[in-house]
């Protein structure tokens, strides 16, 4: 190799490694909740095939039922600071990135990283579940991607968290299973319904979605309405 070539090659591997230091480029594929009791996972794939739908009901069927709880006290900051690296029991904690961040890099393909950050996330791309939306997402637009509670915080709240200790509250509200980066407007729609008063759009996710829920309830000990419970059931049949 020619002292030429070989300054060549020099400057491009610096440019790769330089590269590779700031942007993500694998592609993230979703996963089918029931491959995914961790969490860890990106995304939420469709559910389609018989056996898994009645994997699913089973699965919906070991809620408990119970009514709907008042909402006295219920504030954010009772589940913590919002998304503070805080928690102790759940994948990702105490690793040094927020929360939103480590769930943003989880989901999103061509991950682009603040300069000089291995936590901050500043672009990418999303295929949100809810909406099928492909979004190219910046953080001078933060709002159009938020992180879904996939059983929310309020939802909770009115289902017996605050009997739970500060931290279990930690967990919950930092799960990775909990939490699904989704388009902006979809999630603000929903905002703290169950599934009897709210679904994803996209209709071919739904069953994933309910399947969802019901792992975080289970784990949680979280019981569900009655009207939740029957649309669930009704969205894996």
């Amino acid at each position: 190799m020619s002292t030429k070539d070989a300054v060549a090659f020099l400057a491009g591997a610096i440019i790769v490694v330089s590269f590779i230091g700031t942007a993500k480029q694998s592609p993230a594929t979703a996963a089918s909740p029931l491959a995914n009791s961790s969490g860890t996972l990106p995304g939420l794939a469709p559910i389609t095939a018989r056996d898994d739908k009645a994997d699913a009901r089973r699965l919906i069927q070991r809620l408990r039922v119970k009514a709907m709880g008042p909402n006295t006290g219920y504030s954010r900051l009772r589940y913590g600071e919002n998304w503070a690296d805080t928690a102790t029991g759940v994948p990702y904690a105490r690793n040094g990135c927020r929360t939103r961040d480590d769930l943003l890099a989880r989901d999103g393909r061509n991950v682009r990283y603040r300069k000089g950050s291995d936590c901050v996330v500043v672009a990418m791309e999303l295929s949100d579940p809810y909406t099928g939306r492909l979004i190219r997402w910046h953080k001078d637009n933060a709002g159009e991607v938020q992180v879904d509670h996939v059983v929310p915080l309020n939802y909770g709240w009115r289902m017996g968290a605050p009997r739970w200790p500060m931290r279990k509250r930690l967990d919950f509200a930092n799960d990775p299973l909990n939490l699904l980066p989704v388009y902006g407007d979809a999630n603000e729609q929903k905002d703290a319904s169950g599934p009897a008063n709210w679904l994803p759009p996209r209709r071919g996710i739904r069953c994933a979605y309910v399947t969802r829920f019901a792992q975080v309830a289970i784990k949680y000990d979280i019981p569900v309405t009655r009207a939740d419970k029957r649309t669930m059931l009704a969205q894996c049949r």
